[in-house]
């Protein structure tokens, strides 16, 4: 179930809210040709803008657009110039009064229709996928993701027969409800046809209903208390405190007797570990060997060859024998 149920549709309602949002008593078909109409024109216009989503809001007879994008300047152009242009078509086609409001993403490489939309971008430039698909692997865990998967479909190199390739860093929990999984999905149109691009990016687990991320942020997630767990340590606690407690009885503390057996000779004062200060800690020199220990190594050694003695002078006068 996990690779057929989209990650954005099995969390709406619990994590993640609709990107479009209004009612409609009658005519609701065409309001939402309108919206996938609106879509469609804004990406296509705003292709080199890095837009990451779109959400549309109909409060009344009005229209309000919110657009996520990683380049707010390219949108909004000089002077606001480019986004009254933008205004003022939107109201001519849909005849509302339009409101568009810029969101920046100001970290493109934890956006996943970001992060498929450039390497479908790469691949249009003829760079190999594999090298793609690791350049956006790498870029968003170093930027603090918790797993990354990513997808490319179709006639990879130019092949004949089309087949899949994907790469899978760190943890993807598909089926967990409270997990963040954003998803994106890109085509990537080359001359050897179309190349479809899917990536999953995991941010960690929104725990509260404020959906505040506690994953990406410098404090460290809570820690579990035994007692929300219920494991076998549970029922070993709960059976101890039904037994009656025992009475102790407290004694004066006896003499500790002499250890009984042969006798032990006292380490070397060099051998005594010095007391832990806040430097490093230095191995201990090697202690002096006992005398009995360097006799028996002398005596193991072989004795030298000596010269034979000169024989003693006879004084002259002396008969030699």
């Amino acid at each position: 179930m996990g690779q057929k149920v989209h990650p954005y549709g099995f969390r709406l309602g619990f994590n993640k809210p609709w990107r479009s949002r209004w009612f409609a008593k009658q005519g609701y078909a065409k309001l939402l040709q309108e919206d996938l109409e609106l879509r469609e024109t804004l990406r296509e216009r705003l292709k080199s803008a890095g837009v990451s989503s779109i959400e549309v809001d109909r409060p009344g007879n009005k229209l309000r657009v919110t657009i996520r994008t990683s380049r707010p300047g390219i949108i909004i152009g000089r002077k606001g110039a480019e986004i009254e242009k933008l205004k003022q078509d939107l109201a001519k086609r849909t005849k509302r009064e339009v409101f568009i409001d810029i969101q920046e993403v100001h970290k493109p490489e934890l956006d996943a229709q970001l992060v498929s939309e450039s390497i479908a971008l790469q691949l249009e430039k003829r760079v190999a996928f594999r090298r793609a698909m690791r350049k956006a692997v790498d870029s968003a865990l170093r930027f603090g993701c918790k797993g990354i998967k990513v997808r490319v479909s179709g006639r990879l190199n130019g092949a004949e027969i089309a087949r899949s390739e994907w790469y899978l860093q760190g943890q993807l929990p598909l089926h967990t409800l409270r997990a963040d999984i954003d998803y994106g999905f890109t085509e990537a149109h080359t001359t050897y046809g179309v190349i479809g691009v899917k990536a999953w990016l995991y941010k960690g687990e929104i725990l509260d209903p404020g959906n505040r991320m506690r994953s990406l942020s410098s404090e460290p997630e809570p820690r579990r208390d035994r007692g929300e767990r219920g494991d076998r340590r549970d029922r070993g606690d709960r059976d101890r405190d039904r037994r009656p407690p025992v009475q102790r009885h407290h004694e004066p503390a006896a003499a500790t007797p002499e250890p009984s057996g042969p006798a032990r000779q006292a380490p070397p004062p060099e051998m005594a570990h010095p007391a832990r200060t806040g430097g490093p800690i230095l191995p201990p020199l090697m202690a002096p060997q006992p005398q009995w220990k360097q006799e028996v190594r002398h005596e193991a050694e072989p004795q030298a060859e000596t010269a034979p003695a000169p024989a003693p002078e006879t004084p002259e006068g002396e008969n030699k024998p």
